[in-house]
């Protein structure tokens, strides 16, 4: 799998006093959709958790292009750009379902840690986790 596509539409407790979706949204979105795309692809977050892997958020970074406004729906590309063991960067495009204009663009980081805050090597404490995201990646790479 090279990509994966989270569809949202805007809600109105989500716009801001100018009628448009509040720049800090865009964030929660990229979160939403990095979720869903876990789980799509077998790294179901919850499940990591329970098994005591935690994937704190270490960067994000989200470049606004035009304005989303209540009830627009938008596709959330969102992909692997590279992992190497002990982080995970995301790659996210918002486009507006309708007219296929980009909105947004991101970027997040992520590591693994266990409970008390020890960084983790996925190919380590959960070899399958790895596998998954490896094969993500080389999906990624013969696209």
């Amino acid at each position: 799998m090279t990509h994966f596509i989270y569809e949202r539409t805007a809600n109105y407790y989500e716009t801001d006093c100018m009628g448009v979706i509040h720049h800090s949204n865009y964030i929660r979105w990229f979160e939403e959709a990095r979720v869903a795309f876990l789980d799509h692809i077998g790294a179901n977050y919850a499940k990591m958790e329970s098994d005591g892997i935690i994937s704190p958020v270490l960067s994000v970074s989200c470049e606004y292009k035009s304005s989303v406004r209540f009830a627009d729906t938008v596709l959330i590309e969102v992909k692997i750009s590279d992992y190497n063991g002990f982080k995970l960067f995301f790659d996210y495009t918002v486009t507006d379902k309708e007219s296929g204009d980009v909105r947004t663009v991101g970027k997040s980081s992520h590591c693994f840690i266990d409970k008390e805050g020890k960084l983790l090597r996925l190919n380590r404490v959960a070899p399958e986790l790895h596998n998954i995201i490896i094969g993500c990646m080389n999906d990624e790479k013969e696209a």
